[in-house]
C-alpha cells in the first residue's frame, strides 16, 4: 500500500512539473530576475503541493492555486532582500517563447512588480482579469487599472527609447 502512494505521489509531481513547471518558471523569472531563484521557487511551489496534498475543482483551479503559491513565495523572496544578482536581460530572453517579444520583455522587466506580474499572467499566460484578480487576492478594478497603468508605463518606455 505505502509502494503505491509512493507511486502514486511521484507520478502525480511528475504530471505537474511536466504540466506547469515551465509556465511557473517564466512568471518567476519575470519576477525574480534571478534564474537560480527562480527554480527554488518552482522547487517550493512542487514541495508545498506535495505537503499540502489540496483537492481541486479542475486543472483550472489547480492552475491558479499553483500560480498563486509561486507568486506569494516571490513577493516573500523579494522583501527579505535573498536574492542574488540580477539576470541580463539578454540572459532572460533564452526563456523568451518568440523572438519577437524581446523588446517586450526587455520593457517588462522594467516595470514594478505589481504591473510586471499582471501583464505577464494576462497577456503572456491568457488569465481573465477576474481569474487574475482571485488568484492575487484583489479587486478586478484593482486589476483593470494596474493593467491599463501597466500598458501606459510600457507605451512611455517604448516611446523615450524611439524618439
Amino acid at each position: 500500500m505505502l509502494q503505491q502512494l509512493v507511486w502514486s505521489t511521484e507520478l502525480d509531481i511528475e504530471r505537474i512539473v511536466d504540466t506547469y513547471g515551465d509556465m511557473l518558471f517564466r512568471i518567476c523569472l519575470v519576477i525574480l530576475c534571478n534564474e537560480h531563484d527562480a527554480e527554488d521557487v518552482v522547487q517550493d511551489t512542487c514541495f508545498k503541493y506535495l505537503t499540502k496534498s489540496p483537492t481541486f475543482y479542475d486543472s483550472e483551479h489547480e492552475k491558479a492555486w499553483l500560480i498563486t503559491i509561486a507568486t506569494n513565495r516571490c513577493k516573500n523572496m523579494r522583501r527579505y532582500n535573498i536574492i542574488r544578482k540580477h539576470m541580463d536581460i539578454s540572459d532572460l530572453q533564452i526563456y523568451c517563447k518568440e523572438e519577437e517579444n524581446y523588446g517586450l520583455l526587455d520593457h517588462l522587466m522594467k516595470l514594478p512588480n505589481k504591473h510586471k506580474i499582471l501583464l505577464l499572467l494576462y497577456y503572456v499566460e491568457g488569465y481573465k482579469v477576474d481569474e487574475i484578480a482571485k488568484i492575487l487576492t484583489i479587486t478586478t478594478s484593482a486589476v483593470k487599472k494596474r493593467l491599463q497603468r501597466g500598458r501606459e508605463l510600457i507605451r512611455e518606455r517604448y516611446r523615450k527609447e524611439n524618439e
